[in-house]
Parts: structure tokens; C-alpha cells; sequence
């Protein structure tokens, strides 16, 4: 009698993930700065690279308090579930600021989070989105799934080039198209630095409302201004010029990250009643609600504390982009220029076209400092010869070291 042996069963190959990821998580990429930052890990290097908040200046002590008056304050409803909304004193407040009401804020878990949620609300695949070139790469992040068809606006030392814009949108209606976004940082922008004049704001504000653009005003650093004249927001623009919140057709985006900690993860959105009821709808399908403990503590800290930490972060932060620019002005050779910033975390320096920034980066390590490629803050490609520099977490010392092993690096390069 022949006794039949049971088959093996095929041995596992593992699971094709790659197949398995739909379009949108395929377009999804690392964050270049992120990736920079694994490989500038030892104390040894001097990093330009992140855009860090000096850390020695993070209000501990207050924040230790605040946490303790929170929870003697409101106990367990502190730890609990809250409202998508999110918390109503510090809505209120931020509300009172603007001029507006508390339905036309919505607070968020990082201005990162905004960004993402509001790019999902508003970008279909091949829709046309307008950024600056360069712009700011976690936009480009947030963006990048939902399949926009980036159109690239010409910037200048003025920051967005508006006779060009003009232009780039006059062809799109011609052509039957139109642009769906506007994303910009109209001070102390990042990558570079630059400001948009008041000029420019007050007819981005009018271009953008005649040809039916939304914009979204990315501003997290601008409580930082350091030197020069407060300017209003696109935001407030619009609003007079719209004839109040629900009639505005620009988004406005805040973040406590830069003025009090980042840790936290608080941020808001101010918009048109109809895109928070739907950002409320996305945000509960992303994380319910920003952590209700975090909004308190913050609430806590923006009337007593807040006002002077942005004065203690305005001084220490001007003072290091003047040391920088000096050190600039010292080490580096002829024909590298840089931008000369009023406020913020960041400036940009461009070399001779000749130069490969994203090459010359092993090499600046090498001698234990590290920057940004400018590449990267292109959508459609450019920036070849371009690097950000972040003056915000680095001290005096480091700052004149790092910037003379960079100027050797570059007049290496440059033979």
C-alpha cells in the first residue's frame, strides 16, 4: 500500500508592499532636512541644517507651572477627550486678536498638520497649485499626495515677483484653467529669509481675490521680526478688503511652536467658516482632537509669558544673524551672496552657478558643519548653487566655527 505524503506548503517570498500603496502614498517622500539631520547627529558637527529653536530659551519653569495650574484648575477634564475644535478660551482668545470669531478657528496638532488637512481639502489630482520657488519643503510634503500641478512663481529680494504673477494667471484663465492654491510665506520666509513688502501683500491680496485663488499665508515666524516695520497679514488684508471672515478667501496659518516651545504641538487655522466646518471633518478623521492638556497649558502661558519670551527670542535670534552675516562677510569668497533677513530663523545663500550645493554637502561635513541643499525647496526643479542656512540654535562660537569651515569648504569647491 502506497501512503501519499502531504505537500509542503510553498515557502513565504514576503508580501509585496510596494504594490499594496495607493498613488497618493506613492508620491509621498523623506524630508530631505530629516534625512540631513540622521547624519548630523555627533556633537561634533555644527548644524545649519534644522530649523530648531534655540532650546536654552524654552520657558521651563513657566511651563512646569502652567502644567500644575492646569491640572489643579480643571483636573480630569484635562486629561480627557475635548472638542475637534478645539479648546474655547484659547479660540477665544486667538479670535479677539484677529478680529474675528471663534467658528472661523480651528486649532490644530502643528502647523505641519494644517498644511496636510487643508492640501486634502482643497488639491484634486492635477489641480493647479502656485508656491514660490524656492518654498518651503514640508508644503511641498503635505501637498505632494493629493497630485497637484505645481506652477512655480519668480521671487526676487521683494519676495514674490506680482507682474509675474499677473501674467501666470491671466494665461491660466486663457488657457480655460485656473489656479486652485496659493500657498506662500509672506515673512521671514523659509527657505530664504525675505519678506513680501506691503506693496505686494495688498495686491497679492487683490490678484488673488480677482482671479479666484484661494491663499494659504503660512506664518509661523512672524511675531520674530527683529528689525524693520510690522506689516499686517495677508489675512487682515483680505479681511477688509472681503468684507469679513466668511467673504475671505485666504487662509491664515499660526503656530505657538516658534514663540513658546515646539514640544507642544499647538497651532490654529483662521479661515472662512464653510473650510473650518470641513477642516473640523478632517481633523476628526485624522487625530479627534489636538491634546486638550497641551491647549491648556498653552492658554495658560500666552498672557503672562508669551509676550516676553517673543522679546527674549527676537534679541537672541537678531543677534545671531548679525554674528552669522559677519562671519559671512569674513570667510566666505567672492561671488557668494546671501539674503539679509528682518525676522525669522533663516537665511539663503546663493554660490556661482558652477557649484552643486547637494555635491558640497559630504564635503562641509567632512569639516563637521552642515546645511541645507536649496534643490529640494524647488517643486519643478532649480536651486542647483543655493543652501539654507538656520542661525536660530547655534551660539556665537559655533556660529563663527561653522561658518569659517564652511567658507573653506566652498572656496575649495570653487578651486
Amino acid at each position: 500500500m502506497t501512503t501519499t505524503q502531504p505537500r509542503s506548503p510553498a515557502q513565504p517570498v514576503g508580501h509585496d508592499w510596494n504594490a499594496a500603496f495607493s498613488p497618493s502614498a506613492r508620491r509621498m517622500s523623506s524630508s530631505v532636512i530629516r534625512e540631513i539631520l540622521k547624519v548630523t547627529q555627533s556633537p561634533d558637527v555644527i548644524s545649519f541644517a534644522g530649523g530648531l529653536p534655540a532650546p536654552e530659551l524654552f520657558p521651563i519653569g513657566a511651563v512646569r507651572q502652567a502644567a500644575s495650574t492646569v491640572l489643579d484648575r480643571y483636573g480630569a477634564a484635562a486629561l480627557q477627550y475635548s472638542t475637534t475644535e478645539g479648546h474655547l478660551p484659547l479660540r477665544q482668545w486667538l479670535a479677539e486678536r484677529a478680529g474675528i470669531t471663534p467658528d472661523n478657528v480651528q486649532i490644530m496638532t502643528g502647523s505641519q498638520q494644517g498644511l496636510d488637512l487643508i492640501g486634502k481639502m482643497l488639491i484634486g489630482e492635477g489641480d493647479v497649485v502656485l508656491v514660490e520657488a524656492p518654498t518651503y519643503l514640508g508644503a511641498l510634503q503635505s501637498f505632494n499626495p493629493y497630485g497637484p500641478a505645481y506652477t512655480q512663481m519668480a521671487t526676487d529680494e521683494g519676495g514674490i515677483d506680482l507682474e509675474a504673477l499677473e501674467v501666470q494667471l491671466a494665461a491660466l484663465q486663457q488657457a480655460g484653467r485656473s489656479a486652485k492654491l496659493l500657498y506662500c510665506v509672506p515673512n521671514f520666509q523659509n527657505p530664504t529669509g525675505r519678506t513680501l513688502s506691503l506693496e505686494r501683500r495688498r495686491r497679492l491680496v487683490e490678484l488673488t481675490a480677482r482671479f479666484g485663488v484661494v491663499v494659504l499665508e503660512d506664518d509661523p515666524y512672524g511675531s520674530l521680526r527683529f528689525t524693520g516695520e510690522a506689516l499686517p497679514s495677508l489675512y487682515e488684508l483680505a479681511l477688509d478688503m472681503c468684507g469679513g471672515p466668511d467673504g475671505s478667501h485666504v487662509i491664515y496659518s499660526g503656530s505657538f511652536s516658534k514663540v513658546l516651545v515646539p514640544g507642544l504641538r499647538d497651532a490654529w487655522v483662521q479661515a472662512a467658516g464653510p473650510m473650518i466646518r470641513k477642516l473640523v471633518q478632517a481633523k476628526q478623521g485624522a487625530d479627534l482632537h489636538t491634546p486638550t492638556f497641551n491647549q491648556m497649558i498653552v492658554m495658560e502661558l500666552v498672557e503672562e509669558v508669551m509676550p516676553a519670551q517673543i522679546e527674549r527670542v527676537k534679541a537672541l535670534y537678531g543677534a545671531r544673524a548679525q554674528t552669522m552675516m559677519a562671519a559671512m562677510k569674513a570667510h566666505f569668497p567672492a561671488g557668494v551672496s546671501h539674503t539679509v533677513p528682518e525676522g525669522g530663523m533663516f537665511l539663503w545663500v546663493t554660490l556661482p552657478e558652477r557649484i552643486d550645493t547637494t555635491a558640497l554637502l559630504p564635503k562641509a561635513v567632512e569639516r563637521q558643519v552642515a546645511f541645507v541643499p536649496g534643490a529640494p525647496f524647488f517643486a519643478l526643479g532649480g536651486g542647483h548653487n543655493t543652501m539654507r542656512l538656520s542661525f536660530s540654535s547655534a551660539n556665537d562660537e559655533q556660529i563663527g566655527r561653522g561658518i569659517g569651515a564652511l567658507g573653506q569648504t566652498i572656496a575649495e569647491a570653487l578651486g
